[in-house]
């Protein structure tokens, strides 16, 4: 199973930008389908983006589609989260997540099962 660790949270006003990384143990790091998920106090977790194995597919939900771009460095076992246009609405802890997927151009956000243990993204108007 993956290991992940999370990195580059902070504070920033509306408009800043923020660079999330999320580092992986593992030699199977390419195998495995990655993303970033939110949750904010007093809400549910949800789905933010999400890259497949390969680097070459990637999905985000309508709220950050724009703004932020996920990618990864297979190379580094390493992957990122920039987000750009920062709202206060984006405010959460933010994980990131891996689900095994070889060959797999998508898995459903319910299929991740490698959890980190999170970053507090505040963002102040």
């Amino acid at each position: 199973q993956v290991q992940l660790q999370e990195s580059g949270g902070g504070l920033v006003q509306t408009g800043g930008s923020l660079r999330l990384s999320c580092a992986a143990s593992g030699r199977t790091f390419s195998g495995y389908a990655l993303a970033w998920f939110r949750q904010a106090p007093g809400k549910e977790r949800e789905f933010v983006a999400e890259v497949d194995w390969s680097g070459r597919n990637t999905y985000y939900a309508d709220s950050v589609k724009g703004r932020f771009t996920i990618s990864r460095d297979n190379a580094k076992n390493t992957m990122y989260l920039q987000m750009n246009s920062l709202k206060p609405e984006d405010t959460a802890v933010y994980s990131c997540a891996a689900a095994w997927g070889p060959e797999l151009s998508y898995v459903p956000p319910g299929d991740f099962d490698s959890w980190g243990q999170g970053t507090q993204v505040t963002v102040s108007s």
